[in-house]
């Protein structure tokens, strides 16, 4: 089975069960909070994103450069940074919906036919009650088993952020029938359509 084969298998098998929200999530706050997420290309998650109710932006980027890794410095992630209202869409909702849909949390260094620790899965918590939460959470999915191999999603501190530059940005929206977003993007949006009406922007 070839990657972007055994990407959509393991996506497919956390459908079969929608994946329950997080048992510890963050208090609603009155004040826009920031999450930064990378799962792969940053198009896709993007176009996922920014389809949630409470999520006032969402900006593609990199972060995480220089961040240690066995072979010496890995180089920055691709990223989304989010900017949301807390007292419409959690924290940990956010997380349910990178794990349910965004990207294969089992897959390390790479997402379907993107391949290389640009591409890793890690969620960058810019205070100690977001480790707390993503931390937990992991702990909670892989005590569920809802996942056919081990979860390798890191939780590691935010330092700064760049943005990519304007081609990047809503790739999805602005190239809808391009093979890559067909194969690899489409398929999502629909999962969190179908699954998950409820967190959606009314149009």
């Amino acid at each position: 089975m070839n990657h972007a084969l055994a990407l959509l298998a393991t996506l497919a098998l956390a459908q079969t069960a929608v994946l329950p929200g997080p048992v510890d999530d963050l208090k609603p706050a009155a004040r826009e909070q920031t999450a930064i997420l990378a799962g792969g290309c940053f198009w896709g998650l993007e176009a996922i994103f920014e389809r949630l109710d409470g999520v006032k932006d969402v900006v593609s980027g990199f972060s995480g450069r220089g961040a240690p890794g066995p072979l010496g410095p890995m180089p920055a992630a691709e990223v989304v940074k989010i900017t949301f209202d807390p007292a419409r869409v959690s924290y940990g909702t956010l997380l349910r919906v990178f794990f349910a849909v965004a990207h294969d949390p089992t897959q390390l260094n790479r997402q379907g036919p993107d391949e290389g620790p640009q591409y890793r899965s890690s969620i960058f918590y810019v205070d100690d009650e977001q480790r707390r939460v993503a931390a937990a959470y992991i702990r909670q999915l892989e005590a569920a088993r809802l996942f056919p191999r081990q979860i390798v999603t890191t939780v590691v501190p935010f330092d700064r952020f760049s943005a990519a530059g304007p081609e990047h940005q809503d790739f999805v929206a602005r190239n809808p029938t391009s093979a890559y977003v067909q194969y690899n993007d489409v398929p999502k949006i629909a999962h969190l359509e179908k699954d998950f009406p409820q967190l959606l922007k009314r149009r």
